[in-house]
């Protein structure tokens, strides 16, 4: 009974190696279908984002003389503006100064209106 014994657990300690085997077997399989996966996607991102780059660099250049020209306008406008502003400056120059002299200069000496008189 004793050989039948031994040959019985001998049997189940093979099963249970073969059994780890397989296991061991599909987590490798598993590991390498993970990393066929992450490669795939990455190789799927890539190439979705070179299209879409090349997209946006077709749709730039086909609106890239609407932007310079807009820039042109722009810059055009900037300038008036300016020459405007200079101009302004230029004529009011001198008044401006004026009435600072004249606040600085000018001065009328009364009491402050929250002063109170003591003893009246």
């Amino acid at each position: 009974m004793s050989a039948q014994h031994s040959q019985g657990i001998q049997t189940l300690l093979e099963a249970e190696k073969e059994a780890a085997k397989i296991v061991q077997q599909s987590r490798q399989y598993r590991i390498q279908k993970l990393k066929d996966a992450r490669s795939e996607a990455t190789k799927e991102i890539e190439e979705y984002k070179k299209s879409k780059e090349a997209e946006f660099k077709a749709f730039e250049a086909s609106h890239a003389g609407t932007t310079s020209e807009a820039q042109a306008a722009v810059d055009k406008d900037t300038e008036v503006k300016l020459k405007s502003i200079s101009d302004s400056f230029d004529s009011n120059k001198d008044a401006v100064v004026q009435k600072l002299l004249d606040r600085v200069v000018l001065v009328k000496p009364e009491l402050h209106r929250n002063l109170k008189k003591v003893g009246a």
